[in-house]
């Protein structure tokens, strides 16, 4: 109970340097702060927060469990990665900033038409509400089993308290707010890894990162290159399902791009995307290495078992069945005898998921404001102050019920569920902007909504056919799918009646 009411109050005194911040950052805040952060953000601050922001609490929970039931074969989806932040960064990001965006949708109004327009924007709010909803709801389950449910608070409480904290210091400043807040927020999260990891080191007595290297060899637990087509790890797969994913769901993402709009130039953009793209290989193994150094530690100590692609946990003098996603929470606050460990697990848990959610909750408002209620054409000052706020309410409402929705559904590791949602939300819009960029063609805009839901649908039973074999190469497969049906689309030039009858 004691050490309950302690994390309260620490995770109580991060929100109010949060707070701070957003009183900070949110003066004299208008649309244009909100939005566009007056693009006034040097590139290094947004480059270090999105290291956040990408990672979120999936990373820090869901990938060292992960480890367990596919050793390192992740690895090859970041590798996927980098090549597509190289593209965002020459191929995307060149055509936001010329257009002078602000929600990056507005470019398929332009190129094909008004449906198209509020179909791939439609598509992305559907997928962030996913995507930030799992991730809120790892790290509510979390606190929820490991905090508040030992003071009395239920779930219920827990995923209000938590919506409404990001509610408070986001409400103001909007994007701006949040390039400052995530800085801070990536540093505590990869403080809380960094000290995780050197504490089971000590403790093992590991004295370098080459002996770490070598215990998981040596365990099982390292495997990072799968060459068997048959395989849903195969590199291939993976390699070019991780390039699609970081197009899709970044570059493709408003959430994502709204942090890098605001940067004063197209070379300052530039230089975040690809310092973002090398920084993430290197932090991303340290998290499989933190996973696999978890795995081991359980095994030595006889605190987990992991047996036939199952998590066993000591409580109570017995073994019971966990989840893999409450691998590292279940040593990190009960087994590693470590109050520093304790302390900066929690801290670094919280600033995982609101470093995503934060950003997301900003997106989701702009995107409705700008795509939806056409801000951009209005005059009213006023009417549009008032708006923002009631549309940026109303969407945490929104992730309140979908947390408590996946509350009851959820029977799978997180960071499988969101990329699973993501493969069939994303593909879409992976098919409508490879369509835009790379032909000259118009299409019929009135029936793309058609080909944008009929395409994951169609790949939805190719999967059940095939057993998923595509596993996260899903992705480019539906975005194919939609570039196959917009080319049934195509406008055919009218001729001139003369040529026609000739």
């Amino acid at each position: 109970m004691k050490t309950s009411i302690l994390l309260l109050g620490l995770i109580g005194a991060y929100f109010v340097v949060l707070f701070l911040i957003s009183l900070w950052t949110g003066r004299k805040a208008d649309d244009e702060t909100f939005f566009r952060g007056k693009k006034s953000s040097p590139w290094y601050l947004v480059a270090f927060g999105m290291i956040g922001a990408s990672l979120s609490g999936v990373t820090f929970i869901s990938v060292p469990g992960w480890v367990g039931t596919q050793q390192f074969a992740y690895m090859q989806m970041v590798l996927g990665y980098f090549v597509g932040y190289i593209v965002i960064a020459y191929v995307l990001m060149p055509l936001y900033y010329r257009k002078n965006l602000t929600s990056i949708y507005k470019y398929l109004e332009e190129r094909f038409g008004t449906m198209t327009y509020k179909t791939g924007a439609s598509f992305f709010l559907l997928s962030r509400i996913l995507g930030a909803s799992f991730r809120l709801f790892l790290v509510a389950m979390v606190l929820d089993k490991f905090v508040m449910s030992q003071l009395g608070v239920p779930f219920i409480v827990t995923v209000s308290i938590s919506i409404g904290l990001i509610w408070v210091y986001t409400y103001r400043g909007g994007i701006k707010t949040v390039v400052w807040t995530d800085t801070l927020q990536t540093l505590f999260m990869l403080l809380a890894a960094g000290i995780t990891m050197y504490t089971i080191m000590d403790q093992m007595e590991l004295n370098s990162l080459g002996a770490v290297w070598d215990r998981v060899a040596d365990s099982g637990y390292g495997k990072t290159w799968f060459w068997d087509v048959s395989n849903k790890y195969f590199f291939g797969k993976q390699f070019v399902a991780g390039a699609f994913i970081a197009i899709a769901m970044t570059g493709l993402d408003q959430d994502m791009m709204q942090k890098n709009l605001t940067c004063r130039t197209l070379k300052d953009a530039q230089l975040n995307m690809v310092s973002l793209s090398v920084v993430l290989i290197v932090v991303n193994l340290g998290f499989l290495l933190l996973g696999a150094l978890l795995f081991i530690y359980g095994d030595t100590t006889g605190m987990t078992s992991f047996v036939d692609g199952e998590l066993l946990v000591r409580e109570g003098g017995k073994m019971v069945e966990a989840r893999t996603d409450e691998l590292f929470p279940y040593l990190a606050l009960n087994h590693l005898d470590s109050v520093l460990v304790v302390v900066m697990f929690v801290i670094g848990l919280v600033a995982a998921a609101y470093s995503s959610a934060d950003s997301a909750l900003t997106a989701l408002t702009t995107s409705f404001c700008i795509d939806f209620l056409n801000f951009e054409e209005r005059k009213d000052e006023f009417w549009k102050k008032k708006t923002r706020k009631y549309v940026h309410l109303g969407m945490s409402g929104v992730l309140f019920v979908a947390i408590l929705i996946f509350h009851q559904v959820n029977n799978s590791a997180v960071i499988g569920a969101i990329f699973t949602a993501a493969t069939y939300t994303y593909g879409p819009l992976l098919g409508l902007y490879a369509f835009g960029l790379f032909t000259k063609f118009k299409v019929h805009d009135q029936y793309v909504p058609i080909v944008a839901v009929l395409s994951p649908v169609l790949l939805y039973c190719l999967n059940l056919f095939t057993d998923n074999w595509l596993g996260f190469a899903t992705l480019p497969a539906n975005g194919a799918f939609t570039f196959i049906g917009l080319c049934f689309l195509i406008q055919r030039e009218k001729q001139p009646i003369s040529q026609a009858v000739s």
